[in-house]
C-alpha cells in the first residue's frame, strides 16, 4: 500500500543566503513524516516564491530588519500570503502555514497584529516562554509546561497586541515573553494562532539539542557568546540545550504537532475527495 498523493509541503528559507541551522531542522523534523514531499524556496535571496499547489507552507527565521524588502520578494511574498488567506475562508480543503521568527514578525505587521520594535537589547539565548490563558490550551502548546523554553535570537520584536484586530480575525495570542529586568514592560508576543491553519512563533521550534551543542561547542560560536553575551549567557544555553525538558520538549511537541495535524486534516479530506491509497 501507498500513497497515490503525498502531502506537499514548501519550506521557504527566509534566510537571504546568511548561514543558519534552521532550515535543517525543519527538514530533519519533516523527514520523519513518510507522507510528506517537501521543496525549498529561497525567497529573499534568490526570489523564489511558491505557488498555491502545497497543502503546507513552513516560513523560516531569518536576519534583519523585518520591514525591509526590496519592493519585489516581499510583495510576492505578502501576495501569496493574501492568496492563502482567501483561499482558506473560501474552501473546504485548507492551506497551513507555519511562522517562525523573522517571517513571525512579518506577518505581524502585515495582518495588523503587533507593531515592530527594535529590542533595547538582543535576544540570545535557550530562554523561557509564557503561555498565555489561550495558550494553556492550545493543541499546540497545552502540553508544554509554562514556561517552557524556546531557542530566541532576535533584534526586533512584535509588541503591542491590537485586541481589536485579533478579535476581527479571531486569532489569539498563545504566549509572551517570559518577564525580564532589563526589558521593557511591553512583554514580547512569542506565538500566535492565527486561525485553526495558521501558527506562528517569534521563538525557533524547530531547534534541535545536538545541532545546537554542537553550534556552542564551535571555536568561533563559542568565542562569539563569550564576548558579546557573557559566560553566563553560554553556560545557560548549553545547560538548556542539554536539559530534556526544555528544548527538545519544544522541538518534540510544536512543529512535529502543527505538520500531524495538517496531515491528517489534508489526508482526511482526501479521503472523502478522491482516493488516498492505491
Amino acid at each position: 500500500m501507498k500513497f497515490h498523493h503525498p502531502v506537499r509541503m514548501a519550506i521557504l528559507d527566509m534566510n537571504n543566503n546568511v548561514e543558519n541551522m534552521g532550515i535543517a531542522s525543519i527538514q530533519r523534523i519533516a523527514d520523519r513524516f513518510a507522507v510528506i514531499d517537501y521543496e525549498v524556496f529561497d525567497v529573499r535571496y534568490k526570489r523564489e516564491i511558491p505557488g498555491l499547489d502545497f497543502d503546507i507552507y513552513i516560513s523560516s527565521g531569518g536576519p534583519g530588519d523585518p520591514l525591509d524588502g526590496d519592493g519585489v520578494w516581499d510583495k510576492e511574498y505578502f501576495d501569496l500570503m493574501d492568496q492563502l488567506w482567501e483561499h482558506n475562508k473560501n474552501h473546504a480543503e485548507k492551506k497551513f502555514v507555519f511562522f517562525v521568527c523573522h517571517s513571525f514578525q512579518m506577518i505581524c505587521h502585515h495582518m495588523g497584529i503587533g507593531t515592530i520594535s527594535l529590542r533595547r537589547k538582543e535576544s540570545f539565548g535557550i530562554l523561557p516562554v509564557d503561555k498565555t490563558d489561550e495558550g494553556q490550551s492550545d493543541p499546540l502548546l497545552m502540553h508544554l509546561n509554562s514556561p517552557f523554553y524556546g531557542a530566541d535570537f532576535r533584534r526586533y520584536e512584535v509588541i503591542y497586541p491590537n485586541a481589536e484586530r485579533l478579535q476581527e480575525l479571531n486569532a489569539s495570542v498563545t504566549a509572551v515573553e517570559n518577564p525580564d529586568l532589563d526589558i521593557d514592560e511591553n512583554r514580547a508576543l512569542m506565538a500566535v494562532r492565527f486561525s485553526n491553519e495558521w501558527f506562528g512563533t517569534q521563538f525557533h521550534p524547530e531547534a534541535h539539542p545536538d545541532g545546537m551543542v554542537h553550534y556552542l561547542r564551535r571555536p568561533e560560536k563559542k568565542e562569539m557568546i563569550l564576548s558579546q553575551f557573557g559566560l553566563n549567557t553560554y553556560e545557560e544555553m548549553m545547560h538548556n540545550a542539554l536539559h530534556p525538558d526544555r528544548l527538545a520538549h519544544t522541538r518534540d511537541l510544536i512543529l512535529p504537532g502543527f505538520l500531524k495535524d495538517a496531515m491528517d486534516r489534508i489526508l482526511a479530506y482526501s479521503k472523502e475527495g478522491e482516493p488516498v491509497f492505491v
